[in-house]
């Protein structure tokens, strides 16, 4: 074999395998960044997520309504001034203890109303749902939602 051919087939093969490593490393930064996404996928939104297209649009219409409430309207807005109150009240040169406390306690107390009114929304729907569909819907949960850490096995059969 010449001299020519043997660094053409040298070539080749490098080529090949450089080729071969760009793709094999591209599919795996996709690969990675698309279960990034799912990983960071947290909230009551993503709950439904294994309901079917009509259910999962049915939760979602239920929370934006929750939302959209003026009374949730009404709660949300006292929660985002008690955070400025309490920045206010910790940045303040003339700390004042008793100011931090009130603004932290109407910010908590907004907090617990609004997450009450949120809580009744899925408690609302999920009485609509049939067993497995619950079951489902934990399993969201403990993925995605406010049961992340809580581990349940399936309800006893009596």
């Amino acid at each position: 074999m010449s001299r020519a051919k043997v660094v053409a087939v040298v070539s080749l093969v490098l080529n090949v395998f450089l080729i071969g490593a760009a793709v094999g490393g591209l599919y795996g930064w996709m690969s990675h960044e698309r279960s990034v996404k799912v990983a960071q996928q947290r909230g009551l939104r993503f709950a439904a997520s294994e309901l079917s297209p009509e259910r999962q649009a049915a939760f979602a219409d239920a929370l934006k309504a929750t939302r959209r409430a003026p009374d949730s309207r009404a709660l949300a807005a006292a929660a985002r001034v008690g955070r400025m109150e309490v920045a206010q009240a910790l940045l303040a040169s003339d700390f004042n203890a008793a100011a931090l406390t009130a603004a932290l306690s109407s910010t908590r107390n907004a907090d617990i109303q609004l997450r009450a009114r949120v809580e009744e929304t899925v408690a609302t729907f999920a009485a609509t749902l049939s067993s497995d569909e619950r079951v489902k819907l934990v399993d969201a949960m403990q993925r995605h939602g406010p049961l992340g850490a809580t581990r349940v096995g399936p309800a006893p059969s009596h």
